[in-house]
């Protein structure tokens, strides 16, 4: 069973979400839609709707995860205590493709922390409001900021979210790579400016939920640097895959709660 606190709370706080009282509530265009173990989903919506709202929101909160097999598999490993550590945990996941790109590029370089400041600066910015929460902005109300987009203090990223959504409006940049494998994916990504390998495989990950996690990110190495005892100079990107391409279908998710668990004990030493 998913833990929904546990799960908002590796969320991107970006003002288009709460949790409150034991229950999520995501503004999505057709409404803002609830979860507490049932959906909650506005009256006035068509059949095709209320299903398209649901199945977003099983999608952002990975309500179709196997929980129970992933603890199975890792219960005789080095990591079998983040089991306890993030029981009910799942990866969060972007409503839409274009949020999952823009928020991917928002965190190259810096800290989770700040990095959920700027994208929700920039929510505010370019977003309109549902009720207390907001919309995330469409590609063409990122676009209009223009020079404005500095507000959000994304630094040199703001060029590339504005180049990227120049060429995701052209057409230029497709974004829907369901059918494409991970390596594809990869190569097609970062021919674009402002999408490196990490961005790539993070959105991988955030937006289509494929089996893939940056295996550079120094959250990641830091994270199985504290699991192994190693120095974190140490843990390169191939020694990150050696650990973890083992788990087979399983790894994007253990990579996820190894970067969780960098993050909390990060906390912990601040």
């Amino acid at each position: 069973m998913i833990d929904l606190k546990k799960t908002t709370h590796e969320m991107i706080k970006n003002g288009t979400w709460k949790y409150e009282r034991g229950v999520f509530w995501q503004a999505l265009p057709q409404g803002v839609v609830g979860y507490d173990g049932d959906f909650i989903v506005p009256e006035n919506l068509s059949r095709g709707e209320k299903k398209e709202a649901i199945e977003k929101i099983r999608f952002v909160l990975g309500l179709d995860t196997d929980l129970e097999s992933f603890y199975s598999e890792i219960s005789d490993s080095k990591f079998a205590f983040l089991i306890e550590e993030f029981y009910g945990l799942t990866i969060p996941g972007a409503p839409s493709l274009y949020q999952a790109i823009v928020e991917v590029i928002a965190q190259q370089q810096i800290s989770f922390e700040f990095a959920q400041k700027a994208i929700h600066n920039l929510v505010r910015l370019a977003g309109r409001k549902a009720g207390d929460l907001y919309l995330f902005p469409e590609p063409q109300d990122i676009l209009s900021l223009g020079d404005k987009i500095r507000e959000a203090k994304l630094g040199y990223r703001a060029n590339y979210i504005l180049s990227v959504t120049q060429e995701f409006i052209k057409g230029n940049l497709r974004l829907d790579l369901w059918e494409f494998s991970e390596e594809e994916a990869i190569r097609y990504l970062t021919k674009f400016k402002g999408i490196g390998k990490w961005s790539a495989e993070l959105f991988l990950m955030y937006g289509l939920r494929k089996n893939v996690y940056p295996a550079g990110d120094l959250g990641l190495r830091r994270g199985i640097a504290k699991i192994f005892g190693l120095k974190v100079k140490d843990v390169r990107e191939k020694d990150v895959r050696e650990v973890i391409e083992p788990y087979g279908k399983w790894k994007s998710l253990l990579a996820f709660y190894i970067l969780c668990y960098d993050r909390k004990t990060q906390g912990v030493r601040k």
